[in-house]
């Protein structure tokens, strides 16, 4: 549906180098970056706002490069909206049916306010709303413009906790029926959350895009795994060991012992905090990874407690808060830790 084909371009000091990917009808896709990575811009490129230096955007194989704005059909939403303030909520959304006749406008207004559920605040102005309530209105008057794609840009980051879940079911809630979107964000929980595919952004290019399972697990750098907040992430090499099946992996001088199919040589290897174990005392295991350490850091985490391990390299283990309980775990202690060389995903 929209293809963006090695877009460059400078604005400043800053440039946009090379970006590429592609979104099929029905996709959320997200673009997910720091503040200042080139996000924005990317995006009002796609609207036409910002015109590339080289590279190609087409819409539904349509060459829409430089074509202007109001003739792509894309509808942009941004984090402090643009609504006319001097409009009410129903003339907004009616903006874009300006040529359409009184009855189908009045029908497609209604329908497309009560669809984001906006219904109720029809007669007010824009100042009077809330800030969920104004990008309810920003939704409506997109879906009145029956626009092939939605860009979002920052949508709920200016919105209070219950407001940005309740944007989030609505946005769910459109995609799911057939609104094809591209949401930029810092945010990756606000990505996971809504996304079927995460384009992960740094200094002007899109280094990773993945399904947000994928680059959970599989993060293809540093930068990805660190951004999106996986643990147990280092950079080391792989070595063969002489008359042995399994290879090692040595990270900070620490060697770890490895199930993998690389050839020796620098790479990257992750861990998940939940095939770590920690016990109080060593033990036998099928487990050819054992590490004396101390505990550093004991922290809530998305699926339990999370214990972080000094071992010469600090490894993070998921475990219950019954199991912190029992085992009686405290910062400062002394612990091993456990994994299998399975549990070792090695990549370059």
């Amino acid at each position: 549906m929209l293809n963006v084909d090695n877009i460059s371009l400078q604005v400043g000091n800053f440039c946009l180098k090379n970006v590429s990917f592609t979104v099929d009808a029905g996709d959320y896709f997200a673009i997910l970056g720091v503040s200042g990575v080139g996000k924005s811009l990317l995006l009002e490129t796609i609207a036409g706002l910002v015109t590339p230096l080289s590279g190609t955007i087409t819409l539904r194989g349509r060459d829409i490069t430089k074509v202007h704005i109001q003739r792509r059909n894309i509808s942009i939403v941004y984090q402090d909206s643009d609504l006319f303030p001097h409009l009410s909520v129903y003339e907004n959304i009616a903006y874009p049916l300006r040529s359409t006749k009184a009855k189908q406008l009045h029908e497609t207004v209604l329908r497309c306010a009560e669809t984001t559920g906006i219904a109720e605040k029809l007669q007010r102005r824009p100042a009077t709303l809330s800030g969920g309530e104004y990008q309810r209105a920003t939704l409506a008057r997109s879906l009145a413009a029956d626009s092939d794609i939605f860009l979002l840009d920052e949508p709920l980051s200016s919105l209070d906790a219950h407001a940005r879940s309740e944007l989030r079911s609505l946005l769910r809630r459109l995609n799911r029926n057939g609104v094809t979107v591209v949401h930029v964000t810092h945010d990756y929980e606000e990505a996971i959350s809504l996304a079927t595919k995460i384009g992960i952004m740094e200094n002007g290019g899109l280094v990773q895009i993945d399904t947000p399972e994928n680059i959970f697990r599989h993060p293809k750098s540093e930068f990805v795994a660190h951004f999106v907040g996986t643990k147990n992430f280092s950079r080391g090499y792989i070595k063969t060991v002489p008359g042995k099946e399994l290879k090692q992996f040595i990270s900070n001088g620490v060697p770890m012992t490895c199930l993998t199919d690389l050839p020796d040589g620098e790479a990257y290897l992750m861990v998940r905090p939940d095939e770590i174990t920690v016990a109080r005392s060593k033990h036998a295991s099928s487990s050819q990874n054992q590490f004396k350490g101390t505990i550093t850091d004991i922290a809530p985490g998305r699926l339990g407690v999370e214990i972080t391990v000094d071992a010469g390299s600090p490894f993070v283990s998921t475990i219950s808060s019954e199991s912190l309980k029992s085992l009686k775990l405290g910062i400062g202690q002394s612990v091993w830790i456990s994994f299998k060389a399975s549990s070792c995903k090695l990549y370059r």
